[in-house]
Protein backbone atom coordinates (compact mmCIF):
# COMPACT_ATOMS: atom_id res chain seq x y z
CA UNK A 1 0.00 0.00 0.00
CA UNK A 2 1.00 3.71 -0.56
CA UNK A 3 1.47 4.81 3.41
CA UNK A 4 3.69 2.19 4.55
CA UNK A 5 5.51 3.19 7.47
CA UNK A 6 8.07 1.26 9.32
CA UNK A 7 9.97 2.12 12.11
CA UNK A 8 13.18 0.98 13.34
CA UNK A 9 13.66 1.75 17.37
CA UNK A 10 16.74 1.86 19.52
CA UNK A 11 16.36 -2.16 20.58
CA UNK A 12 16.49 -2.47 16.44
CA UNK A 13 12.27 -3.81 16.49
CA UNK A 14 10.68 -2.70 13.40
CA UNK A 15 7.34 -2.84 12.98
CA UNK A 16 4.19 -0.33 11.22
CA UNK A 17 1.26 1.42 12.80
CA UNK A 18 -1.63 -0.46 13.23
CA UNK A 19 -4.35 -0.60 10.55
CA UNK A 20 -7.50 -2.19 9.39
CA UNK A 21 -7.72 -3.98 5.97
CA UNK A 22 -11.02 -3.84 3.56
CA UNK A 23 -11.73 -7.11 1.49
CA UNK A 24 -14.41 -5.55 -1.37
CA UNK A 25 -15.24 -8.34 -4.09
CA UNK A 26 -16.06 -6.74 -6.72
CA UNK A 27 -17.88 -8.61 -10.08
CA UNK A 28 -18.68 -5.85 -12.91
CA UNK A 29 -19.70 -3.74 -10.18
CA UNK A 30 -18.60 -0.41 -12.13
CA UNK A 31 -21.82 1.46 -11.23
CA UNK A 32 -21.74 0.74 -7.45
CA UNK A 33 -17.92 0.57 -6.48
CA UNK A 34 -17.62 4.40 -6.11
CA UNK A 35 -20.42 4.78 -3.68
CA UNK A 36 -18.94 1.66 -1.93
CA UNK A 37 -15.51 3.31 -1.26
CA UNK A 38 -17.41 6.46 -0.74
CA UNK A 39 -18.90 5.30 2.27
CA UNK A 40 -15.27 4.06 3.24
CA UNK A 41 -13.93 7.74 2.61
CA UNK A 42 -16.61 8.97 4.97
CA UNK A 43 -15.57 6.95 8.12
CA UNK A 44 -13.80 8.18 11.17
CA UNK A 45 -10.91 6.02 12.42
CA UNK A 46 -9.27 4.69 15.79
CA UNK A 47 -6.09 6.70 17.00
CA UNK A 48 -3.08 5.89 15.15
CA UNK A 49 -5.20 3.34 12.99
CA UNK A 50 -4.76 3.85 9.46
CA UNK A 51 -7.23 1.99 6.74
CA UNK A 52 -5.99 0.06 3.64
CA UNK A 53 -8.83 -1.10 0.85
CA UNK A 54 -8.45 -3.89 -1.27
CA UNK A 55 -10.77 -4.03 -3.99
CA UNK A 56 -10.85 -7.34 -6.20
CA UNK A 57 -11.57 -7.23 -9.89
CA UNK A 58 -12.97 -10.50 -9.53
CA UNK A 59 -13.86 -11.58 -13.91
CA UNK A 60 -14.51 -8.25 -14.77
CA UNK A 61 -15.66 -7.29 -17.97
CA UNK A 62 -16.88 -3.39 -17.32
CA UNK A 63 -14.40 -0.83 -15.86
CA UNK A 64 -14.60 -1.88 -12.45
CA UNK A 65 -10.61 -1.45 -11.58
CA UNK A 66 -10.60 1.94 -13.37
CA UNK A 67 -13.52 2.95 -11.19
CA UNK A 68 -11.96 1.94 -8.02
CA UNK A 69 -8.68 3.39 -8.80
CA UNK A 70 -10.98 6.98 -9.55
CA UNK A 71 -12.59 6.59 -6.47
CA UNK A 72 -9.43 5.79 -4.58
CA UNK A 73 -7.95 8.99 -5.21
CA UNK A 74 -10.80 11.36 -4.81
CA UNK A 75 -11.57 10.19 -1.79
CA UNK A 76 -7.85 10.23 -0.51
CA UNK A 77 -8.19 6.12 0.25
CA UNK A 78 -5.26 3.52 0.22
CA UNK A 79 -6.84 1.28 -2.63
CA UNK A 80 -4.83 -1.57 -4.18
CA UNK A 81 -6.90 -3.33 -6.83
CA UNK A 82 -6.35 -6.89 -7.21
CA UNK A 83 -7.57 -8.56 -10.76
CA UNK A 84 -8.42 -12.03 -10.84
CA UNK A 85 -9.21 -13.94 -14.21
CA UNK A 86 -10.53 -17.39 -14.46
CA UNK A 87 -11.55 -17.23 -10.92
CA UNK A 88 -14.28 -20.53 -10.80
CA UNK A 89 -14.90 -19.36 -7.05
CA UNK A 90 -16.65 -16.30 -7.33
CA UNK A 91 -16.81 -14.38 -3.92
CA UNK A 92 -15.17 -16.98 -2.33
CA UNK A 93 -11.97 -17.31 -5.09
CA UNK A 94 -12.50 -13.04 -4.73
CA UNK A 95 -11.79 -12.99 -1.04
CA UNK A 96 -9.39 -15.71 -0.87
CA UNK A 97 -7.06 -14.13 -3.29
CA UNK A 98 -6.85 -10.82 -0.93
CA UNK A 99 -6.44 -12.76 1.87
CA UNK A 100 -3.85 -14.55 0.03
CA UNK A 101 -2.11 -11.65 -1.30
CA UNK A 102 -1.37 -10.73 2.43
CA UNK A 103 -0.80 -14.05 4.36
CA UNK A 104 0.61 -15.84 1.65
CA UNK A 105 -0.67 -18.85 -0.37
CA UNK A 106 0.03 -22.25 1.11
CA UNK A 107 -0.31 -23.97 -2.38
CA UNK A 108 2.31 -21.99 -3.71
CA UNK A 109 5.06 -24.00 -4.22
CA UNK A 110 7.67 -21.15 -5.26
CA UNK A 111 6.36 -18.57 -2.76
CA UNK A 112 6.06 -20.09 0.48
CA UNK A 113 8.37 -17.45 2.80
CA UNK A 114 6.71 -14.15 3.38
CA UNK A 115 9.21 -10.98 2.92
CA UNK A 116 10.01 -9.37 5.83
CA UNK A 117 8.23 -6.21 4.16
CA UNK A 118 5.20 -8.51 3.61
CA UNK A 119 5.32 -9.88 7.63
CA UNK A 120 5.35 -6.61 9.23
CA UNK A 121 2.74 -5.53 6.83
CA UNK A 122 0.44 -8.81 8.02
CA UNK A 123 1.64 -8.15 11.96
CA UNK A 124 0.49 -4.75 11.38
CA UNK A 125 -3.47 -5.73 10.49
CA UNK A 126 -5.72 -5.74 13.77
CA UNK A 127 -8.72 -6.17 11.68
CA UNK A 128 -10.52 -7.26 8.50
CA UNK A 129 -13.67 -5.87 6.78
CA UNK A 130 -15.58 -8.05 4.67
CA UNK A 131 -17.59 -5.81 2.50
CA UNK A 132 -20.06 -6.01 -0.55
CA UNK A 133 -18.54 -4.00 -3.53
CA UNK A 134 -23.13 -2.54 -3.61
CA UNK A 135 -23.09 -1.79 0.28
CA UNK A 136 -22.30 1.90 1.84
CA UNK A 137 -21.07 2.13 5.74
CA UNK A 138 -22.70 4.76 7.42
CA UNK A 139 -20.93 7.40 8.96
CA UNK A 140 -18.95 6.48 12.14
CA UNK A 141 -19.65 2.73 11.24
CA UNK A 142 -16.45 1.62 10.77
CA UNK A 143 -14.84 2.73 14.22
CA UNK A 144 -18.44 1.60 16.29
CA UNK A 145 -17.49 -2.02 14.56
CA UNK A 146 -13.82 -2.12 15.87
CA UNK A 147 -14.71 -0.72 19.50
CA UNK A 148 -17.02 -3.90 19.91
CA UNK A 149 -14.63 -5.82 18.64
CA UNK A 150 -11.96 -4.96 20.62
CA UNK A 151 -14.05 -5.32 23.68
CA UNK A 152 -13.29 -8.82 24.20
CA UNK A 153 -10.33 -11.11 23.09
CA UNK A 154 -12.87 -13.58 21.95
CA UNK A 155 -14.90 -11.84 20.00
CA UNK A 156 -14.07 -13.30 15.95
CA UNK A 157 -15.88 -10.91 14.62
CA UNK A 158 -19.00 -8.20 14.35
CA UNK A 159 -21.62 -7.01 11.90
CA UNK A 160 -23.06 -4.17 10.79
CA UNK A 161 -27.19 -3.42 10.87
CA UNK A 162 -28.08 -4.13 7.84
CA UNK A 163 -30.60 -1.36 6.17
CA UNK A 164 -32.22 -2.13 2.82
CA UNK A 165 -31.60 0.99 0.38
CA UNK A 166 -35.19 2.00 -0.41
CA UNK A 167 -34.77 3.96 -4.20
CA UNK A 168 -36.33 6.93 -5.07
CA UNK A 169 -39.48 7.60 -7.06
CA UNK A 170 -39.09 6.93 -10.44
CA UNK A 171 -42.08 9.48 -10.96
CA UNK A 172 -39.59 12.47 -9.82
CA UNK A 173 -37.65 11.56 -13.31
CA UNK A 174 -38.20 13.99 -15.55
CA UNK A 175 -38.20 11.75 -18.85
CA UNK A 176 -36.50 15.26 -21.28
CA UNK A 177 -33.57 14.74 -19.02
CA UNK A 178 -30.74 13.39 -21.19
CA UNK A 179 -29.52 11.44 -18.23
CA UNK A 180 -32.93 9.46 -18.24
CA UNK A 181 -31.88 6.18 -19.71
CA UNK A 182 -28.69 6.56 -17.10
CA UNK A 183 -30.17 6.81 -14.15
CA UNK A 184 -33.00 4.72 -14.69
CA UNK A 185 -30.00 2.12 -15.06
CA UNK A 186 -28.17 2.93 -11.80
CA UNK A 187 -30.36 1.68 -9.85
CA UNK A 188 -30.74 4.48 -7.68
CA UNK A 189 -34.54 5.32 -8.69
CA UNK A 190 -37.69 2.32 -8.87
CA UNK A 191 -41.45 2.56 -9.22
CA UNK A 192 -44.25 1.68 -6.79
CA UNK A 193 -43.41 -2.07 -6.86
CA UNK A 194 -39.86 -2.05 -6.47
CA UNK A 195 -40.13 0.07 -3.50
CA UNK A 196 -42.41 -2.05 -2.15
CA UNK A 197 -40.34 -5.28 -2.58
CA UNK A 198 -37.26 -3.24 -0.57
CA UNK A 199 -39.43 -2.16 2.08
CA UNK A 200 -40.35 -5.98 2.76
CA UNK A 201 -37.21 -6.73 2.51
CA UNK A 202 -36.36 -3.93 5.09
CA UNK A 203 -38.68 -5.21 7.76
CA UNK A 204 -38.07 -8.65 6.76
CA UNK A 205 -34.34 -8.32 8.04
CA UNK A 206 -35.23 -5.76 11.11
CA UNK A 207 -37.57 -8.60 12.45
CA UNK A 208 -34.67 -10.57 12.52
CA UNK A 209 -31.78 -8.05 13.67
CA UNK A 210 -34.40 -7.21 16.73
CA UNK A 211 -35.05 -11.36 17.47
CA UNK A 212 -30.88 -11.64 17.62
CA UNK A 213 -30.36 -8.26 19.82
CA UNK A 214 -33.15 -9.20 22.25
CA UNK A 215 -31.52 -12.32 22.34
CA UNK A 216 -28.05 -11.31 23.48
CA UNK A 217 -26.88 -10.32 19.99
CA UNK A 218 -25.08 -12.98 18.93
CA UNK A 219 -25.12 -14.39 15.16
CA UNK A 220 -25.61 -17.36 13.58
CA UNK A 221 -24.56 -15.56 10.06
CA UNK A 222 -21.96 -13.12 9.87
CA UNK A 223 -23.13 -11.43 6.38
CA UNK A 224 -20.91 -11.04 3.84
CA UNK A 225 -22.16 -7.15 3.12
CA UNK A 226 -20.05 -5.69 6.35
CA UNK A 227 -18.43 -6.90 9.21
CA UNK A 228 -15.17 -6.61 10.73
CA UNK A 229 -13.12 -9.72 12.01
CA UNK A 230 -10.24 -10.36 13.97
CA UNK A 231 -7.19 -11.52 11.74
CA UNK A 232 -6.43 -14.45 14.33
CA UNK A 233 -9.91 -15.93 14.16
CA UNK A 234 -10.32 -16.07 10.51
CA UNK A 235 -6.25 -17.66 10.86
CA UNK A 236 -7.28 -20.09 12.96
CA UNK A 237 -9.61 -21.16 10.74
CA UNK A 238 -7.53 -21.89 7.92
CA UNK A 239 -5.54 -24.01 9.95
CA UNK A 240 -8.08 -26.00 12.16
CA UNK A 241 -9.47 -26.36 8.20
CA UNK A 242 -6.62 -26.84 6.88
CA UNK A 243 -7.41 -24.39 4.24
CA UNK A 244 -5.83 -21.93 2.07
CA UNK A 245 -8.36 -18.90 3.13
CA UNK A 246 -11.17 -18.74 5.47
CA UNK A 247 -13.70 -18.70 3.14
CA UNK A 248 -15.26 -21.90 1.50
CA UNK A 249 -16.85 -22.96 -1.71
CA UNK A 250 -18.64 -25.96 0.02
CA UNK A 251 -21.98 -23.79 0.15
CA UNK A 252 -23.75 -20.91 -1.33
CA UNK A 253 -23.73 -19.53 2.16
CA UNK A 254 -20.40 -18.71 2.21
CA UNK A 255 -20.46 -16.35 5.26
CA UNK A 256 -22.73 -18.56 7.55
CA UNK A 257 -20.63 -21.19 7.08
CA UNK A 258 -17.73 -19.55 8.10
CA UNK A 259 -19.50 -17.92 11.49
CA UNK A 260 -20.59 -21.46 12.17
CA UNK A 261 -16.80 -22.34 11.76
CA UNK A 262 -15.64 -19.57 14.39
CA UNK A 263 -18.52 -20.61 16.46
CA UNK A 264 -17.10 -24.31 16.72
CA UNK A 265 -13.40 -22.76 17.47
CA UNK A 266 -15.24 -20.81 20.47
CA UNK A 267 -15.23 -17.46 18.76
CA UNK A 268 -18.19 -15.11 19.63
CA UNK A 269 -20.08 -14.09 16.50
CA UNK A 270 -22.03 -10.60 17.17
CA UNK A 271 -24.01 -7.91 15.88
CA UNK A 272 -23.31 -4.42 16.91
CA UNK A 273 -25.79 -1.99 18.06
CA UNK A 274 -24.40 1.12 17.00
CA UNK A 275 -22.95 0.33 13.01
CA UNK A 276 -25.11 0.52 10.29
CA UNK A 277 -24.77 -0.80 6.57
CA UNK A 278 -27.15 0.33 3.84
CA UNK A 279 -27.61 -2.26 1.18
CA UNK A 280 -28.93 -2.62 -1.78
CA UNK A 281 -32.27 -4.78 -2.17
CA UNK A 282 -34.01 -7.45 -4.64
CA UNK A 283 -36.40 -5.25 -6.28
CA UNK A 284 -38.53 -7.96 -8.23
CA UNK A 285 -40.37 -11.25 -7.51
CA UNK A 286 -38.04 -12.60 -9.80
CA UNK A 287 -34.64 -11.67 -8.72
CA UNK A 288 -36.27 -11.52 -4.65
CA UNK A 289 -36.88 -15.79 -5.18
CA UNK A 290 -33.38 -16.29 -6.72
CA UNK A 291 -31.88 -14.75 -3.67
CA UNK A 292 -34.04 -16.11 -1.50
CA UNK A 293 -33.95 -19.63 -2.62
CA UNK A 294 -29.68 -19.61 -2.11
CA UNK A 295 -29.58 -18.25 1.31
CA UNK A 296 -32.22 -20.77 2.29
CA UNK A 297 -31.10 -24.08 0.29
CA UNK A 298 -27.86 -23.11 2.08
CA UNK A 299 -28.87 -23.16 4.98
CA UNK A 300 -31.07 -26.04 4.84
CA UNK A 301 -28.00 -27.41 3.38
CA UNK A 302 -25.93 -26.76 6.44
CA UNK A 303 -28.11 -28.06 8.91
CA UNK A 304 -28.62 -31.37 7.19
CA UNK A 305 -24.76 -32.05 5.56
CA UNK A 306 -23.30 -34.34 7.94
CA UNK A 307 -20.10 -33.88 5.68
CA UNK A 308 -19.70 -30.74 6.77
CA UNK A 309 -18.42 -30.83 10.47
CA UNK A 310 -19.78 -27.35 11.46
CA UNK A 311 -21.86 -26.52 14.03
CA UNK A 312 -23.50 -23.61 15.94
CA UNK A 313 -25.40 -22.92 19.28
CA UNK A 314 -28.42 -21.39 17.29
CA UNK A 315 -29.49 -24.89 15.25
CA UNK A 316 -32.19 -25.33 17.47
CA UNK A 317 -33.55 -21.89 16.75
CA UNK A 318 -32.95 -22.47 12.93
CA UNK A 319 -35.06 -25.56 13.25
CA UNK A 320 -37.64 -24.05 15.41
CA UNK A 321 -37.55 -20.99 12.19
CA UNK A 322 -37.94 -23.90 9.79
CA UNK A 323 -40.48 -25.70 12.00
CA UNK A 324 -42.70 -22.47 11.59
CA UNK A 325 -42.29 -21.83 8.25
CA UNK A 326 -43.93 -25.45 8.11
CA UNK A 327 -46.42 -24.58 10.18
CA UNK A 328 -47.31 -21.39 8.62
CA UNK A 329 -47.57 -22.92 5.59
CA UNK A 330 -49.90 -26.16 7.03
CA UNK A 331 -52.19 -23.53 8.73
CA UNK A 332 -52.83 -21.50 5.18
CA UNK A 333 -53.37 -25.10 2.95
CA UNK A 334 -55.32 -26.69 5.91
CA UNK A 335 -57.35 -23.70 5.78
CA UNK A 336 -57.96 -23.07 2.31
CA UNK A 337 -58.71 -26.55 2.07
CA UNK A 338 -61.62 -26.61 4.80
CA UNK A 339 -62.72 -23.49 3.88
CA UNK A 340 -63.63 -24.68 0.48
CA UNK A 341 -64.93 -28.05 1.29
CA UNK A 342 -67.12 -26.33 4.02
CA UNK A 343 -68.48 -23.86 1.44
CA UNK A 344 -68.75 -26.60 -1.33
CA UNK A 345 -71.28 -28.66 1.07
CA UNK A 346 -72.75 -25.66 2.48
CA UNK A 347 -70.92 -26.28 6.16
CA UNK A 348 -69.36 -23.39 7.70
CA UNK A 349 -70.18 -21.33 9.91
CA UNK A 350 -68.24 -18.60 11.08
CA UNK A 351 -66.73 -18.14 14.48
CA UNK A 352 -65.34 -14.39 16.67
CA UNK A 353 -62.57 -16.03 17.81
CA UNK A 354 -60.55 -16.70 14.55
CA UNK A 355 -60.56 -12.59 14.74
CA UNK A 356 -57.72 -13.01 17.51
CA UNK A 357 -55.02 -14.79 15.61
CA UNK A 358 -55.78 -11.90 12.82
CA UNK A 359 -55.93 -9.18 15.50
CA UNK A 360 -52.20 -10.66 16.96
CA UNK A 361 -50.73 -10.59 13.38
CA UNK A 362 -52.09 -7.02 12.87
CA UNK A 363 -49.92 -5.19 15.99
CA UNK A 364 -47.51 -7.44 15.32
CA UNK A 365 -46.93 -6.11 12.06
CA UNK A 366 -47.95 -2.60 13.10
CA UNK A 367 -45.12 -2.66 15.48
CA UNK A 368 -42.58 -4.13 13.02
CA UNK A 369 -43.67 -2.00 10.54
CA UNK A 370 -42.49 1.26 12.99
CA UNK A 371 -39.54 -0.23 14.15
CA UNK A 372 -38.58 -0.56 10.70
CA UNK A 373 -35.75 2.36 9.80
CA UNK A 374 -37.21 5.01 7.73
CA UNK A 375 -40.68 3.55 6.97
CA UNK A 376 -43.37 5.48 5.13
CA UNK A 377 -46.84 5.82 6.57
CA UNK A 378 -48.35 3.64 3.84
CA UNK A 379 -45.75 0.81 4.77
CA UNK A 380 -47.56 0.98 8.60
CA UNK A 381 -51.34 0.56 6.65
CA UNK A 382 -50.50 -1.88 4.80
CA UNK A 383 -48.87 -3.89 7.65
CA UNK A 384 -51.74 -3.24 9.94
CA UNK A 385 -54.46 -4.27 7.46
CA UNK A 386 -51.66 -7.54 6.58
CA UNK A 387 -51.54 -7.23 2.77
CA UNK A 388 -48.38 -6.50 2.99
CA UNK A 389 -47.22 -8.97 5.13
CA UNK A 390 -49.19 -11.83 3.63
CA UNK A 391 -47.97 -11.38 0.04
CA UNK A 392 -44.46 -11.35 1.29
CA UNK A 393 -45.10 -14.47 3.59
CA UNK A 394 -46.77 -16.87 0.62
CA UNK A 395 -43.14 -15.92 -1.57
CA UNK A 396 -41.46 -17.16 0.85
CA UNK A 397 -44.00 -20.03 1.54
CA UNK A 398 -43.73 -21.03 -2.03
CA UNK A 399 -39.95 -20.58 -1.96
CA UNK A 400 -39.34 -22.47 1.75
CA UNK A 401 -41.44 -25.24 -0.30
CA UNK A 402 -39.25 -25.45 -3.12
CA UNK A 403 -35.78 -25.80 -1.19
CA UNK A 404 -37.15 -28.91 0.78
CA UNK A 405 -38.36 -30.72 -1.84
CA UNK A 406 -35.18 -30.19 -3.90
CA UNK A 407 -33.25 -30.69 -1.00
CA UNK A 408 -35.37 -34.00 -0.47
CA UNK A 409 -34.81 -34.74 -4.57
CA UNK A 410 -30.84 -34.47 -3.82
CA UNK A 411 -31.57 -31.83 -6.88
CA UNK A 412 -28.04 -29.06 -5.99
CA UNK A 413 -28.51 -26.04 -8.07
CA UNK A 414 -25.68 -23.33 -8.56
CA UNK A 415 -27.56 -20.46 -6.30
CA UNK A 416 -24.96 -17.78 -7.37
CA UNK A 417 -25.53 -18.45 -11.06
CA UNK A 418 -29.23 -18.43 -10.69
CA UNK A 419 -29.76 -15.13 -8.52
CA UNK A 420 -27.12 -13.62 -10.78
CA UNK A 421 -28.59 -14.21 -14.09
CA UNK A 422 -31.91 -13.16 -12.64
CA UNK A 423 -30.27 -9.83 -11.15
CA UNK A 424 -28.63 -9.32 -14.79
CA UNK A 425 -32.01 -10.35 -16.77
CA UNK A 426 -31.05 -13.79 -18.07
CA UNK A 427 -33.48 -15.27 -16.79
CA UNK A 428 -37.45 -14.45 -16.20
CA UNK A 429 -40.22 -14.71 -13.62
CA UNK A 430 -42.74 -17.52 -14.34
CA UNK A 431 -44.91 -15.34 -11.58
CA UNK A 432 -47.71 -14.37 -15.08
CA UNK A 433 -48.23 -17.82 -15.72
CA UNK A 434 -48.42 -19.22 -12.47
CA UNK A 435 -51.44 -16.67 -11.26
CA UNK A 436 -53.06 -17.57 -14.51
CA UNK A 437 -52.99 -21.27 -13.99
CA UNK A 438 -54.41 -20.54 -10.60
CA UNK A 439 -57.10 -18.10 -11.30
CA UNK A 440 -58.18 -20.95 -13.98
CA UNK A 441 -57.93 -23.95 -11.66
CA UNK A 442 -59.91 -21.80 -8.83
CA UNK A 443 -62.36 -20.84 -11.42
CA UNK A 444 -63.13 -24.70 -12.49
CA UNK A 445 -63.18 -26.16 -8.69
CA UNK A 446 -65.77 -23.15 -8.71
CA UNK A 447 -68.15 -24.13 -12.23
CA UNK A 448 -67.59 -27.77 -10.97
CA UNK A 449 -68.85 -26.65 -7.19
CA UNK A 450 -71.99 -24.81 -8.75
CA UNK A 451 -73.05 -26.94 -11.40
CA UNK A 452 -73.04 -30.17 -8.73
CA UNK A 453 -74.32 -27.86 -5.91
CA UNK A 454 -77.75 -30.07 -5.19
CA UNK A 455 -75.18 -33.42 -5.01
CA UNK A 456 -72.53 -31.34 -2.75
CA UNK A 457 -75.03 -29.90 -0.27
CA UNK A 458 -76.91 -33.60 0.06
CA UNK A 459 -77.19 -35.01 3.68
CA UNK A 460 -75.66 -37.65 2.39
CA UNK A 461 -72.37 -36.11 0.88
CA UNK A 462 -72.63 -33.39 4.23
CA UNK A 463 -72.48 -36.94 6.61
CA UNK A 464 -69.75 -38.16 4.55
CA UNK A 465 -67.54 -35.15 4.88
CA UNK A 466 -68.62 -33.97 8.53
CA UNK A 467 -66.10 -36.10 10.50
CA UNK A 468 -63.40 -35.11 8.31
CA UNK A 469 -64.04 -31.08 8.44
CA UNK A 470 -64.15 -31.45 11.93
CA UNK A 471 -60.84 -32.97 12.60
CA UNK A 472 -59.37 -30.55 10.65
CA UNK A 473 -60.83 -27.57 12.02
CA UNK A 474 -59.55 -29.10 15.40
CA UNK A 475 -55.77 -29.72 13.80
CA UNK A 476 -56.24 -26.02 12.33
CA UNK A 477 -57.69 -24.88 16.00
CA UNK A 478 -54.58 -26.44 17.65
CA UNK A 479 -51.88 -24.94 15.10
CA UNK A 480 -53.39 -21.59 15.25
CA UNK A 481 -53.44 -21.44 18.95
CA UNK A 482 -49.43 -22.23 18.83
CA UNK A 483 -49.14 -19.69 16.80
CA UNK A 484 -50.67 -16.91 18.30
CA UNK A 485 -48.83 -18.10 21.15
CA UNK A 486 -45.50 -17.19 19.18
CA UNK A 487 -47.10 -13.82 18.01
CA UNK A 488 -47.78 -13.27 21.48
CA UNK A 489 -44.47 -13.54 22.33
CA UNK A 490 -43.40 -11.38 19.70
CA UNK A 491 -45.21 -8.94 20.59
CA UNK A 492 -44.11 -9.07 24.56
CA UNK A 493 -40.44 -8.83 22.77
CA UNK A 494 -41.12 -6.22 20.87
CA UNK A 495 -42.03 -3.75 23.76
CA UNK A 496 -38.48 -3.47 24.34
CA UNK A 497 -36.25 -0.06 23.25
CA UNK A 498 -33.90 -1.99 21.12
CA UNK A 499 -33.41 -0.77 17.43
CA UNK A 500 -33.39 -2.88 14.41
Amino acid sequence: MNNQRVVTGSIGASYMRPRIVAFIPAHNEEKSIRDCLAGLGDQLLPNNVELDVFVIADNCTDRTKEKAELAGDEFDLNVKVLVTEGNKQRKVGALNTAWKKIYGDTLDLYNTTLTKYQQLYKESIKAILGMDADSRLAPKALINLWEDLMTSRNIGGVMAKYTMRMPKKKSSLSKDDVHYEEKLASGEYGGPIARWWTHQQKQDMASWLLDLQYHGGSTYVLGGQATLFRPEALQNIVEENKLDGPWQNDSDVEDMLLTWQLQKSNWKTLISPGARCFVDSMRSYHTYREQRNKWKSGTVDLLTNGNLDVRTKHKGKLWRSQIKTLCDLLIRLLFVLLLSAALATDQFYWSWLWIIPIALASVLNIMLAVKTPMHRPIDVILAGLLISPEIYLWVNLITFGQVWMERLAANKKDGWANQYNAENGKTRSKLGQGILTGFAFTGMIVVLCIYFRDYLTSPSVQQAIYPYLMNGWILLTYLTIYQSLYMFYQIWTLRKRIEA
